[in-house]
């Protein structure tokens, strides 16, 4: 109980559970679709859906700063590519919830003489390049932990005996090939906030694919997706060891 207080009591754990219930209702929905006995809860899961988000949208009024000031902290990164991948990527992040906040004021009536279509177009933008950037981190991390392992030369004895003691899978796969997986999945087990985040940003693409016509799937799976990546993001909350750091 006191770990979901403390849960509830943050805007990004209130903000993952709206998040969560917002996609757990798009992807009822969908599965309901062709239920004619089922309109009138998919009638409730369409409004509950609907104020799931205008909710988010009122949590993240102060995000916009917070993704202002996590672009100052990231320029004093020493490492190159991670400052640029994080910089870039939280640079985005703020230009899409500036835009998400007019949308927010325009749907309250604050603002009216804005193309709704154009700035949601943008927010999307926005949303899809700071993903982008995120998963360039993920994967420059990644190849910094397989390259860390395979000059650990216990590492490399440990790689060979798997080859040995799996010979019908080397003569099926490359060998080569066969190592490299090894070693990447290796990596991942050994750090599971890099991989955490990797499958988190990989599930969210698929939401800004589908909105900009990139790589259109359906409700369905934009449903699951953005369900899949909020519980990984609840679960980071609550276990503040698997979120990523930089």
């Amino acid at each position: 109980m006191e770990t979901f207080i403390s849960f509830t009591n943050q805007s990004q754990g209130r903000d993952r559970l709206f998040r969560a219930t917002q996609y757990a209702c798009a992807l009822l929905k969908y599965l309901l679709r062709n239920e004619a006995k089922r309109k009138d809860l998919v009638k409730k899961l369409q409004f509950l859906e609907s104020n799931m988000s205008s909710g988010r949208k009122l949590f993240r009024l102060g995000n916009t700063v917070n993704s202002i000031h996590a672009v100052k902290s990231t320029l004093n990164i020493s490492d190159p590519v991670l400052r640029f991948c994080l910089s870039f990527a939280n640079l985005n992040r703020a230009l899409y919830f500036i835009c998400d906040n007019i949308l927010w004021a325009r749907s309250i009536g604050l603002i009216r003489d804005i193309d709704k279509e154009r700035w949601s177009l943008n927010s999307t933008r926005f949303y899809f390049l700071s993903l982008v950037m995120n998963l360039t981190r993920d994967v420059y991390v990644i190849i910094q932990l397989m390259v860390q392992k395979s000059r650990d030369r216990h590492y490399q004895r440990k790689i060979d005996q798997h080859l040995n003691e799996s010979p019908d899978v080397a003569c099926v796969i490359v060998p080569q090939l066969d190592a490299f997986l090894f070693l990447l999945l290796d990596s991942l087990r050994n750090e599971p906030s890099v991989a955490l985040d990797t499958l988190k940003n990989v599930c969210d693409l698929f939401i800004p694919l589908d909105k900009l016509g990139i790589y259109q799937t359906n409700a369905g799976v934009v449903g699951f997706c953005g369900l899949i990546s909020s519980l990984l993001g609840i679960l980071s909350v609550l276990r503040p060891s698997l979120k990523i750091k930089p």
